[in-house]
């Protein structure tokens, strides 16, 4: 059974940092395309940045790019989500998602919903002023 199970969430005041974990199993991980999502209070689910398994190649919503580093580690089915610098605007519910098509597209405005099969839990963001 594949499960996504994500950790760190909590909070953070501005300009502060948060590491998030995305434990994946049940699935072939390296041909997955991870994604990390998230959903702000009164608003649609956004794509936050993508990590080829196979490859490592990230990809970045230009709102996080500059900020946030998606990484992982193969040998652990793990994928992590950096936040740095963070602003008010970061905080809400953030989704590990995996989409079993290969390599990530290369542009992350490409990257849909439609393809993920499967998705994490959620865990919750805070960043206060």
């Amino acid at each position: 059974q594949a499960q996504l199970v994500e950790s760190g969430g909590g909070a953070a005041q501005a300009g502060g940092n948060l590491t998030l974990s995305c434990a994946a199993s049940g699935f072939f991980y390296i041909g997955a395309c991870m994604a990390w999502f998230r959903q702000a209070p009164g608003k649609e689910r956004e794509v936050v940045g993508t990590i080829s398994a196979q490859n490592q190649r990230t990809t970045y919503a230009d709102a996080v790019k500059g900020r946030f580093t998606i990484s992982q580690d193969r040998a652990k089915n793990t994928v992590y989500l950096e936040m740095n610098s963070l602003k008010v605007e970061d905080r809400g519910t953030y989704y590990c998602a995996a989409a079993l098509v290969g390599r990530c597209p290369a542009m992350i405005t490409d990257f849909r919903e439609n393809v993920v099969h499967y998705w994490g839990q959620g865990t919750q963001v805070t960043v206060s002023s």
